[in-house]
């Protein structure tokens, strides 16, 4: 079911980038994929709220899932030359702070959509 999921995802963050192409900002290619994702019959949550918890206090700094897809796969969009180790970092955290399975690292500035995809999987 995951591996399903996660096609139907990239399908679909295909199919917004094929429209689009690189070059926009990440908030369009944002509404674009939460609207794909949507018809698609998917549950979509976007700007999820990610606190930090460290000890017995709950810390909200703001830190925020762009998708979160089936309450199980983060998606993290961007809009950058490449990624860099700190993107890597960030969807990694996500996904062990919130215990989500899946993540989607998806950079929309690339010619070919499928050069700008990773897929991680928490095995915490």
């Amino acid at each position: 079911m995951n591996n399903r999921l996660t096609e139907k995802i990239i399908g679909a963050a295909i199919n917004v980038h094929r429209v689009l192409g690189p070059g926009l900002l990440e908030s369009a290619y944002q509404e674009c994929l939460f609207y794909e994702l949507e018809i698609m019959g998917l549950s979509v949550s976007r700007e999820v709220a990610m606190p930090i918890v460290y000890k017995d206090i709950k810390l909200d700094h703001g830190y925020r899932i762009d998708l979160l897809v089936e309450n199980k796969v983060v998606i993290e969009l961007k809009t950058v030359e490449c990624f860099t180790d700190v993107h890597t970092a960030q969807i990694l955290t996500y996904m062990k702070l919130g215990n989500y399975p899946l993540g989607l690292l998806i950079n929309f500035h690339t010619k070919l959509l499928k050069n700008g995809i990773k897929r991680f999987i928490n095995t915490a």
